[in-house]
C-alpha cells in the first residue's frame, strides 16, 4: 500500500505512540481517525492537523462505540485501509504482595484494554476492509497491534501487562492466517523504552538511568520512530504475520 492513499484508525491516538502514528500517516499524505478517551487532547490534535484528521471519543472495549467511530471515520475520510491499536494501560502489581494476592479486577482490566480491546478493533475493522477494492497485490488493508518487549521479558509486578502483551503477540500469526485470503495483513509492534508521557513524568535521574539500558543508541526511543516503523509496514507488502521489536537492542533484566 502507499502511505498517501492510507486511511487509518488509531486507538490511543491522542498522545504518545498513537499520536506519533497519526502524524506519520498525515505527513505521508494519508488521513487518520484519532480514537481515544481523552477528549481534550484528541479534539485539540484533530483541530491542529486539519480536515485529514478526525477525532472520536472511544472506549476500545465498547463494541457499539467502536462501531460508531469506524462508521464516522469511513464517512468522513473514506474506506479504512489501516488500523493501529495503541490504546493500553500498565500497572505495577505483584502476583502476591504485602497486601495479599494480585487483584483479579485489575488483572482483568489490563487484559480487557490491552488484549481484548486490540482484538475488538481488529475484528470490526477487518469486516470493513474485506469490502475494499484490492490493489495490484490483492491487498485490502493492514492491521497493526501494539505489543511490548514485556511480552518476552516482563519484570516484577508485570504479570497482567506481560500477559496482555504476550496475548497480542500470540494473536498476530493466527489472525494473519485468518485474513490472508481477504488480502489483509496483520503485524505487531513491540516497543522498548520510549519517551512517552508516562516516562516523561519520571524524574530526570530515572529517565537517565533507563536511557542507559539499550545497547545502542543510548537513549529512550522517540515516538516518531514508531511512526516510521508503521509507515514501513504499510509500504512493505511482504511483511505479514510478524512482531517487530523496536528497542535499541535492549533485553530487560
Amino acid at each position: 500500500m502507499k502511505i498517501e492513499n492510507t486511511v487509518a484508525v488509531v486507538t490511543g491516538g491522542a498522545s504518545g505512540l498513537g499520536e506519533a502514528v497519526v502524524r506519520a500517516v498525515l505527513q505521508g499524505g494519508g488521513k487518520a481517525a484519532i480514537l481515544d478517551l481523552n477528549e481534550d487532547k484528541g479534539a485539540a490534535l484533530a483541530a491542529e492537523l486539519g480536515p485529514a484528521a478526525l477525532f472520536r471519543k472511544v472506549d476500545v472495549t465498547d463494541e457499539a462505540a467502536l462501531t460508531s467511530a469506524l462508521e464516522a471515520a469511513s464517512a468522513a475520510l473514506g474506506a479504512i485501509t489501516l488500523s493501529v491499536s495503541c490504546a493500553g494501560i500498565a500497572i505495577a502489581e505483584k502476583t502476591l504482595g504485602r497486601d495479599g494476592p494480585h487483584r483479579l479486577s485489575s488483572f482483568s482490566k489490563v487484559v480487557d484494554i490491552n488484549l481484548i480491546g486490540s482484538f475488538n478493533l481488529a475484528r470490526l475493522v477487518a469486516e470493513r476492509m474485506q469490502h475494499n477494492a484490492p490493489n495490484e497485490d490483492g491487498e485490502r488493508g493492514l492491521i497493526v497491534h501494539t505489543a511490548s518487549i514485556a511480552a518476552y521479558e516482563a519484570q516484577k509486578g508485570q504479570p497482567a501487562y506481560g500477559a496482555s502483551k504476550g496475548g497480542v503477540v500470540g494473536m498476530v500469526l493466527p489472525m494473519a492466517r485468518d485474513l490472508a485470503t481477504l488480502g489483509i495483513r496483520v503485524n505487531a509492534l513491540a516497543p522498548g523504552l520510549f519517551l512517552t508521557p508516562m516516562l516523561e513524568g519520571l524524574p530526570e535521574e530515572a529517565q537517565e538511568a533507563l536511557a542507559k539500558q539499550p545497547l545502542f543508541p543510548k537513549r529512550l526511543g522517540r515516538p516518531s520512530e514508531i511512526g516510521q516503523l508503521v509507515r514501513f509496514m504499510v509500504e512493505c507488502p511482504y511483511l505479514n504475520g510478524e512482531t517487530i521489536r523496536l528497542d535499541g537492542g535492549i533485553r530487560l533484566p
